[in-house]
Protein backbone atom coordinates (compact mmCIF):
# COMPACT_ATOMS: atom_id res chain seq x y z
CA UNK A 1 0.00 0.00 0.00
CA UNK A 2 1.42 3.68 -0.91
CA UNK A 3 1.39 6.22 1.37
CA UNK A 4 -1.55 8.45 -0.22
CA UNK A 5 -3.86 5.20 0.05
CA UNK A 6 -2.49 4.63 3.55
CA UNK A 7 -3.21 8.02 4.37
CA UNK A 8 -7.12 8.12 2.73
CA UNK A 9 -7.29 4.72 4.72
CA UNK A 10 -6.78 6.50 7.73
CA UNK A 11 -8.53 9.30 7.27
CA UNK A 12 -11.83 7.19 6.29
CA UNK A 13 -11.15 5.07 10.01
CA UNK A 14 -10.94 8.03 11.47
CA UNK A 15 -13.87 9.62 10.10
CA UNK A 16 -15.75 6.10 11.51
CA UNK A 17 -14.35 6.23 14.52
CA UNK A 18 -15.79 10.11 15.16
CA UNK A 19 -19.07 8.77 13.70
CA UNK A 20 -19.29 5.83 16.37
CA UNK A 21 -18.37 7.79 19.44
CA UNK A 22 -20.06 11.10 18.38
CA UNK A 23 -23.16 9.60 15.82
CA UNK A 24 -26.72 9.63 16.85
CA UNK A 25 -29.31 6.84 16.85
CA UNK A 26 -29.36 6.10 13.08
CA UNK A 27 -25.46 4.42 13.22
CA UNK A 28 -26.43 1.19 14.91
CA UNK A 29 -22.59 0.20 15.92
CA UNK A 30 -23.20 3.95 17.49
CA UNK A 31 -25.59 3.18 19.70
CA UNK A 32 -24.45 0.02 21.03
CA UNK A 33 -21.24 2.00 22.18
CA UNK A 34 -23.10 4.75 23.31
CA UNK A 35 -25.73 2.34 25.51
CA UNK A 36 -22.41 -0.16 26.43
CA UNK A 37 -20.49 2.91 27.93
CA UNK A 38 -23.44 4.52 29.87
CA UNK A 39 -23.87 1.29 31.56
CA UNK A 40 -19.95 1.00 32.16
CA UNK A 41 -20.85 4.41 33.70
CA UNK A 42 -23.70 3.40 35.31
CA UNK A 43 -21.66 0.30 36.44
CA UNK A 44 -18.48 2.53 38.22
CA UNK A 45 -20.59 4.43 40.08
CA UNK A 46 -22.64 2.22 41.84
CA UNK A 47 -19.05 0.05 42.66
CA UNK A 48 -17.69 3.37 44.07
CA UNK A 49 -20.96 3.63 46.30
CA UNK A 50 -20.43 0.61 47.47
CA UNK A 51 -17.07 0.40 47.71
CA UNK A 52 -17.54 2.75 50.62
CA UNK A 53 -19.39 0.34 52.90
CA UNK A 54 -16.57 -1.52 54.89
CA UNK A 55 -18.50 -4.73 54.61
CA UNK A 56 -18.98 -4.87 50.87
CA UNK A 57 -15.89 -3.76 50.02
CA UNK A 58 -14.02 -6.62 52.25
CA UNK A 59 -16.19 -9.64 50.82
CA UNK A 60 -16.53 -8.29 47.16
CA UNK A 61 -12.41 -6.56 46.58
CA UNK A 62 -11.89 -8.27 43.31
CA UNK A 63 -15.13 -7.36 41.55
CA UNK A 64 -14.81 -4.05 42.56
CA UNK A 65 -11.03 -3.55 41.22
CA UNK A 66 -11.70 -5.64 37.91
CA UNK A 67 -14.89 -3.01 37.54
CA UNK A 68 -12.29 0.13 38.21
CA UNK A 69 -9.97 -1.59 35.72
CA UNK A 70 -12.13 -1.96 32.82
CA UNK A 71 -14.21 1.58 33.11
CA UNK A 72 -10.47 2.91 33.40
CA UNK A 73 -9.41 0.53 29.96
CA UNK A 74 -12.30 1.83 28.25
CA UNK A 75 -12.77 5.62 29.05
CA UNK A 76 -8.85 5.76 28.55
CA UNK A 77 -9.59 4.26 25.31
CA UNK A 78 -12.49 6.47 24.55
CA UNK A 79 -10.75 9.32 25.48
CA UNK A 80 -7.55 8.61 23.50
CA UNK A 81 -9.89 7.89 20.07
CA UNK A 82 -12.03 10.98 20.87
CA UNK A 83 -8.67 12.88 20.63
CA UNK A 84 -7.44 11.81 17.65
CA UNK A 85 -10.35 11.91 15.57
CA UNK A 86 -10.81 15.47 16.72
CA UNK A 87 -10.27 16.96 13.14
CA UNK A 88 -13.29 15.00 11.95
CA UNK A 89 -15.52 17.63 14.68
CA UNK A 90 -17.87 20.00 13.06
CA UNK A 91 -16.49 22.73 15.51
CA UNK A 92 -12.56 22.47 14.67
CA UNK A 93 -12.89 21.15 10.71
CA UNK A 94 -11.11 24.56 9.61
CA UNK A 95 -8.44 24.22 12.17
CA UNK A 96 -5.21 21.72 11.81
CA UNK A 97 -5.11 18.70 13.15
CA UNK A 98 -2.73 19.35 15.82
CA UNK A 99 -5.00 22.71 16.59
CA UNK A 100 -7.87 21.02 16.58
CA UNK A 101 -6.85 18.19 18.93
CA UNK A 102 -5.70 20.67 21.12
CA UNK A 103 -8.59 22.82 21.08
CA UNK A 104 -10.71 19.33 21.83
CA UNK A 105 -8.87 18.96 24.89
CA UNK A 106 -9.26 22.01 25.89
CA UNK A 107 -13.05 21.76 26.07
CA UNK A 108 -15.46 20.71 28.56
CA UNK A 109 -16.67 17.38 27.68
CA UNK A 110 -13.02 16.54 27.19
CA UNK A 111 -11.97 17.88 31.01
CA UNK A 112 -15.08 15.41 31.75
CA UNK A 113 -14.19 12.63 29.95
CA UNK A 114 -10.31 13.20 31.27
CA UNK A 115 -11.95 13.15 35.22
CA UNK A 116 -13.02 10.04 34.44
CA UNK A 117 -10.09 8.12 34.64
CA UNK A 118 -7.46 10.27 35.61
CA UNK A 119 -7.72 9.77 39.01
CA UNK A 120 -6.57 6.19 38.81
CA UNK A 121 -3.35 7.41 37.26
CA UNK A 122 -3.09 10.05 39.93
CA UNK A 123 -3.40 7.70 42.91
CA UNK A 124 -0.49 5.96 42.09
CA UNK A 125 1.68 9.32 42.34
CA UNK A 126 0.01 10.99 45.26
CA UNK A 127 -0.45 10.05 48.50
CA UNK A 128 -3.18 11.80 49.15
CA UNK A 129 -6.86 10.89 50.88
CA UNK A 130 -7.88 8.30 49.19
CA UNK A 131 -11.47 9.80 50.24
CA UNK A 132 -10.47 12.59 47.85
CA UNK A 133 -10.00 10.49 44.57
CA UNK A 134 -13.13 8.70 45.72
CA UNK A 135 -14.91 12.05 44.96
CA UNK A 136 -13.02 12.66 42.09
CA UNK A 137 -13.99 8.78 40.63
CA UNK A 138 -17.28 9.79 40.70
CA UNK A 139 -17.00 12.87 38.16
CA UNK A 140 -17.11 10.43 36.07
CA UNK A 141 -21.15 10.59 36.80
CA UNK A 142 -21.06 13.49 34.84
CA UNK A 143 -20.39 11.61 31.11
CA UNK A 144 -23.94 10.55 31.16
CA UNK A 145 -24.69 14.54 30.09
CA UNK A 146 -22.68 13.51 26.88
CA UNK A 147 -25.20 10.78 26.36
CA UNK A 148 -28.11 12.80 26.90
CA UNK A 149 -30.53 15.03 24.38
CA UNK A 150 -32.36 16.47 27.36
CA UNK A 151 -29.20 17.26 29.57
CA UNK A 152 -26.94 18.67 26.59
CA UNK A 153 -30.31 20.46 26.07
CA UNK A 154 -30.52 21.97 29.32
CA UNK A 155 -26.33 22.91 29.01
CA UNK A 156 -27.16 24.81 25.74
CA UNK A 157 -29.78 26.99 27.72
CA UNK A 158 -27.96 28.00 30.70
CA UNK A 159 -24.84 28.71 28.08
CA UNK A 160 -27.44 31.06 26.45
CA UNK A 161 -28.94 32.65 29.29
CA UNK A 162 -25.33 32.73 31.25
CA UNK A 163 -25.57 36.99 31.06
CA UNK A 164 -28.88 36.90 33.31
CA UNK A 165 -27.67 33.86 35.46
CA UNK A 166 -24.50 36.04 35.53
CA UNK A 167 -26.95 39.43 36.59
CA UNK A 168 -28.83 37.27 39.39
CA UNK A 169 -25.76 35.98 41.36
CA UNK A 170 -24.71 39.75 41.27
CA UNK A 171 -28.22 40.78 42.72
CA UNK A 172 -28.11 37.51 45.21
CA UNK A 173 -24.62 38.57 46.34
CA UNK A 174 -25.78 42.37 46.78
CA UNK A 175 -28.45 41.18 48.84
CA UNK A 176 -26.53 38.78 51.06
CA UNK A 177 -24.23 41.61 51.45
CA UNK A 178 -27.10 44.50 52.28
CA UNK A 179 -28.58 42.10 54.57
CA UNK A 180 -25.84 41.49 56.71
CA UNK A 181 -24.51 44.77 56.88
CA UNK A 182 -28.44 45.88 58.32
CA UNK A 183 -27.99 42.79 60.69
CA UNK A 184 -24.44 42.88 61.67
CA UNK A 185 -25.72 47.32 62.66
CA UNK A 186 -28.61 45.79 64.05
CA UNK A 187 -27.22 43.13 66.17
CA UNK A 188 -23.63 43.50 67.01
CA UNK A 189 -24.26 44.67 70.48
CA UNK A 190 -27.48 42.01 71.45
CA UNK A 191 -24.89 39.09 70.29
CA UNK A 192 -21.33 39.78 69.34
CA UNK A 193 -20.29 36.19 69.42
CA UNK A 194 -22.57 36.53 66.22
CA UNK A 195 -23.27 39.67 64.27
CA UNK A 196 -20.07 41.16 65.86
CA UNK A 197 -18.74 41.57 62.10
CA UNK A 198 -19.98 41.51 58.63
CA UNK A 199 -18.63 38.28 58.17
CA UNK A 200 -20.04 36.50 60.92
CA UNK A 201 -23.49 38.30 59.96
CA UNK A 202 -23.14 36.73 56.18
CA UNK A 203 -23.40 33.23 57.13
CA UNK A 204 -27.12 34.10 58.62
CA UNK A 205 -27.90 35.94 55.42
CA UNK A 206 -27.00 33.45 53.04
CA UNK A 207 -29.27 30.72 54.77
CA UNK A 208 -31.72 33.32 55.63
CA UNK A 209 -31.95 34.75 51.75
CA UNK A 210 -31.49 31.06 50.56
CA UNK A 211 -34.70 30.05 52.81
CA UNK A 212 -32.33 27.32 54.50
CA UNK A 213 -33.00 28.49 57.91
CA UNK A 214 -30.98 26.25 60.29
CA UNK A 215 -32.13 28.55 63.33
CA UNK A 216 -29.08 28.50 65.03
CA UNK A 217 -28.53 31.99 64.46
CA UNK A 218 -31.50 34.44 65.17
CA UNK A 219 -31.99 37.67 65.64
CA UNK A 220 -33.23 39.24 69.16
CA UNK A 221 -34.10 42.34 68.54
CA UNK A 222 -37.19 44.36 66.99
CA UNK A 223 -34.82 46.19 64.30
CA UNK A 224 -32.83 42.40 63.38
CA UNK A 225 -36.45 40.78 63.18
CA UNK A 226 -37.90 43.69 60.62
CA UNK A 227 -34.54 43.11 58.87
CA UNK A 228 -34.79 39.24 58.87
CA UNK A 229 -38.60 39.46 57.81
CA UNK A 230 -37.30 41.53 54.39
CA UNK A 231 -34.20 39.29 53.82
CA UNK A 232 -37.02 35.93 53.70
CA UNK A 233 -39.36 37.94 51.51
CA UNK A 234 -36.02 38.89 49.21
CA UNK A 235 -34.86 35.74 48.92
CA UNK A 236 -38.26 33.95 48.00
CA UNK A 237 -38.72 36.43 45.28
CA UNK A 238 -34.59 35.95 44.54
CA UNK A 239 -35.01 32.22 44.33
CA UNK A 240 -37.81 32.16 41.54
CA UNK A 241 -35.84 34.43 39.11
CA UNK A 242 -33.68 31.90 38.01
CA UNK A 243 -36.09 29.14 37.78
CA UNK A 244 -38.40 31.47 35.58
CA UNK A 245 -35.63 31.86 33.22
CA UNK A 246 -34.30 28.93 32.77
CA UNK A 247 -37.87 27.38 32.39
CA UNK A 248 -38.79 29.72 29.69
CA UNK A 249 -35.39 29.50 27.87
CA UNK A 250 -35.92 25.70 27.78
CA UNK A 251 -39.32 26.17 26.22
CA UNK A 252 -38.27 27.80 24.09
CA UNK A 253 -35.43 25.93 22.91
CA UNK A 254 -37.47 22.71 22.34
CA UNK A 255 -40.38 24.38 21.01
CA UNK A 256 -37.04 25.22 18.11
CA UNK A 257 -36.03 22.06 18.02
CA UNK A 258 -39.66 20.49 17.65
CA UNK A 259 -39.91 23.52 14.45
CA UNK A 260 -36.86 22.75 13.14
CA UNK A 261 -37.64 18.67 12.91
CA UNK A 262 -41.06 19.41 11.90
CA UNK A 263 -39.95 21.60 9.05
CA UNK A 264 -37.68 19.35 7.84
CA UNK A 265 -40.51 16.48 7.57
CA UNK A 266 -42.37 18.57 5.53
CA UNK A 267 -39.54 19.94 3.08
CA UNK A 268 -38.99 16.11 2.53
CA UNK A 269 -41.99 15.36 1.33
CA UNK A 270 -41.93 15.01 -2.59
CA UNK A 271 -45.40 16.62 -2.79
CA UNK A 272 -43.81 19.93 -0.82
CA UNK A 273 -40.07 19.86 -1.78
CA UNK A 274 -41.64 22.78 -4.10
CA UNK A 275 -43.50 25.06 -1.64
CA UNK A 276 -41.67 28.30 -0.77
CA UNK A 277 -41.08 28.95 3.42
CA UNK A 278 -44.50 30.65 3.40
CA UNK A 279 -46.26 27.97 2.26
CA UNK A 280 -44.44 25.18 4.33
CA UNK A 281 -45.02 27.57 7.47
CA UNK A 282 -48.94 27.44 6.21
CA UNK A 283 -49.02 23.68 6.34
CA UNK A 284 -46.96 23.17 9.54
CA UNK A 285 -49.77 24.80 11.16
Amino acid sequence: MNEPDRRRGLALLRRRVHVVLDGGSHDRVARVVHRGLIGLVLLSVVSVIFESVPEYSDNYADIFNLIEYVAVAAFTLEYVLRVWCAPEHALYARRSPTAARLAFIGSGWALIDLAAFLPFYLSFYFSADLRVFLMLRLLRFFKFARYSPGIRTLLAVIEAERKALLAWLIILFGAVLFFSTAMHIAEHEAQPEKFGTIPDAMWWAIETVTTVGYGEVIPLTLAGKLIASFAMVTGFLLLGLPVGILATAFAEEIHRREFVVTWTMVASVPLFRGLDAAGIAEIMR
